[in-house]
This record gives structure tokens, sequence and C-alpha cells, in this order.
């Protein structure tokens, strides 16, 4: 079998394991749907916090999670952090080396650095596979495949209220790492690219009656160069994403917290139907809205509530287009905070029995030192 064809089959299994395609989608409505970019890893919420409220965190980014999901809300922290976050991912295929790991560090320090640095690495273990050929069922070996990313950020405050924020990320898909001969590639593709965020806290100086409750947020994510796997004429783009999002703290007082998040997102990609090719960037960021229909919007809706800033409870709702897989599913989450330590975890209620995202949990150990 030629590695060509062997690309597009194992594209497919990542696919379906980074998003949770249901195990009975035909490779065609996969490919209007979902394969419209390279390492969907990189949309997968990271931690346990966020994933409780609906995957949402672009205008609420209060944690270190806020390395993917809006670097600038960095510049309104501070001290310095470290979090791991474990899923053992898609527990419905009972595949026990499917898993996602992410690891945070942040440092907040004015004088060293006039703001915060950040670093983050993202990994998708997606198992072992068999390879076999069409003529025959008969292992001939066995190869690893998985995907990675890692990403240092910066933010600082260009005044009171307002945060900016960016990042640089390496990223690699390693598909596959066996070598056919007369093919120009083994699988393996690499990529780098960017975020640019803000992040608005109005002071209520400005804006009398909100006082600090209100938070509006905005990402572009993932900006950089297609991924090649077999040829420069078959390149993926990235997941390239426009983020917008809001937040507000309906009620605060010595012993409760209580606040609201929505995340509206975009992904800026483009490819024509029955292509294998998509439109590059920059033209893709004008391209990509012609779709008017929503199909490819993203949305997310959480709720959090503190009580005496020791324990956390939180709920929301994720929704998406047809044209990016169709998912919706409720999550649920918890927090514990004692001292310098947070514990997380997260929940997702599929809302659809056959669904591998069913029963999905999140854990984040968070340390401050």
């Amino acid at each position: 079998m030629k590695l060509e064809k062997n690309m597009k089959k194992i594209l497919m299994v990542a696919l379906a394991f980074a998003f949770g395609i249901p195990s009975g989608a035909s490779a065609q409505q996969t490919s209007s749907a979902i394969v419209s970019t390279a390492v969907p890893f990189m949309l997968i919420a990271p931690d346990a916090r966020a994933s409780g409220m609906g995957d949402e965190g672009t205008g609420d980014p209060e944690g270190i999670d806020a390395i993917y999901y809006n670097p600038a809300g960095l510049a309104f922290q501070t001290g310095r952090d470290v979090a791991l976050t474990h899923s053992q991912w898609l527990p419905q295929f009972n595949q026990n080396d499917l898993f996602f790991d992410n690891l945070n560090f942040k440092w907040n320090d004015e004088d060293k650095f006039g703001g915060t640095l950040g670093a983050n690495i993202t990994f998708l273990n997606l198992g072992t596979f068999i390879y076999t050929t069409e003529a025959s069922p008969e292992p001939i070996t066995t190869f690893h495949s998985f995907e990675y990313a890692i990403t240092a950020a910066y933010a600082t405050k260009l005044s009171n209220d307002w945060g900016f924020g960016g990042s640089l990320r390496f990223i690699e898909s390693v598909l596959s790492t066996l070598h056919v001969a007369n093919e120009q590639s083994n699988g393996v593709g690499e990529s780098v690219s960017f975020d640019l965020s803000a992040l608005w806290k109005p002071d209520s100086t400005y804006v009398e009656g909100i006082g600090n409750a209100l938070q509006v947020g905005f990402i572009l994510a993932d900006v950089g160069p297609k991924i090649k796997y077999v040829d420069a004429l078959q390149a993926d783009p990235l997941p390239t994403e426009l983020r917008v999002g809001v937040s507000y703290k309906l009620y605060s007082d010595e012993y409760n917290q209580l606040t609201v998040a929505s995340d509206i997102g975009k992904l800026l990609v483009h490819r024509a139907a029955g292509s294998i090719t998509a439109d590059p960037l920059p033209k893709s960021l004008i391209t990509a809205w012609d779709d008017s229909t929503g199909h490819s919007l993203m949305w997310s809706n959480g709720v959090e509530y503190w009580y005496d800033q020791l324990l956390a409870l939180r709920a929301g709702y994720y929704t998406e287009g047809s044209q990016v897989g169709g998912r919706n599913y409720l999550t649920f989450g918890a927090g514990l905070r004692y001292d310098a330590y947070q514990f997380d975890f997260s929940y997702i209620d599929a809302l659809v029995s056959d669904s591998p995202l069913a029963n999905t949990l999140r854990f984040t150990l968070g340390i401050k030192f």
C-alpha cells in the first residue's frame, strides 16, 4: 500500500481520536466536516477548569490556561504557577495508549520582564498502529503515532484595563514513521504558528457600575504555514481560529462568586468542495467567511461558582456547526483550592450515546510557588 493512502487513513483515525467523530461516520462525511485542517488536537480544550465550563476561556482567562485561550490574560496575573492536565482521551475506544497531556508554566515579574512569561507543552498520544497491505491483511510491522506542540507566550498591560499577549509555537505531527519506497515523506509534518490576543477589563472609573466584573477577550490563534505530510500539493492548513469571548461576575461577596462566560469561534480555513487543497494565508482569512450559514461556528457557554475561594462548581454547553464536526455536549466540573494547590476535574456528557467523547474526564493539578 502506498504511503499516501496510508496517510489518508491514518489521518482519519487521528481526526476521529482528536474530535470524537462517531465511529459510523463515513469518510466523505468526515472529509467535508472535519478534514479541513491538520493537527486538530490544537482545538482540544487543554485544562479541566475551562473544559468544565463548555470549553470557554477567551473572555475568562483567569488561570494559567490563559496561555491557550487568551495569552493577554496573563498580564493581569501575578506570581509563578505550574499546572499539569491529563485525560484518558475518548474512553469509549478503550485504548490505554490514547491520552492527552498538557503542561503549563507562568512567571510574572514586572521588574524583570515588564509583564508575564508563559510556556506550554501539549501532547496527544494516538497509540500504536499495525501496518498491512491491500494484498494481505497479515501485519508487516507496527508504528507509533503522536502529535505535540511547544508554546512560548508573553503578555503585558498596555494600561490598567487593557492587556496584550502573544505566543510562538512549534508543532510536530507524527502520523507514521514508516519509510516506503518511491514516497516523498514518512508521514511526519512540522510547522510553526503564532497567536495574537487582547483582553479588556474595564475599571469602574471608566465604566460606572461594572467595576472589574466585565471581561472581553479576543484571540487570533494558530496563524502559520501549512503542514506537509506527503507533498506540498496536499499540504493541510493549521486550525487558524478567531475567537471572541466575554465574561461577567454576576455576584460577588466575601464568600460567594458567580461568573458566566461565553465564547464564539470561527475557523479561518477555506477548502472548496471536493478539493484536496485549501486557500493559503492570508487569503484564507477572507475566503473563510464565504460560509454565511453559520455551519462553521463554534459556541462555548459556561458558569462557575466559587465558595470562599476554596470550592468551585462548574457547568457548560458546547456546540458547533456541521462543517467543523457537529459536536454538541454538556460539561460539568469542580475545583478545590488549598493554600498553593488547586485541583480541578471536568466531565463530558456527549448527549449522543455512541459518541466517543462520552464520559471523557480531564484532571488538572496546579501549584503556585
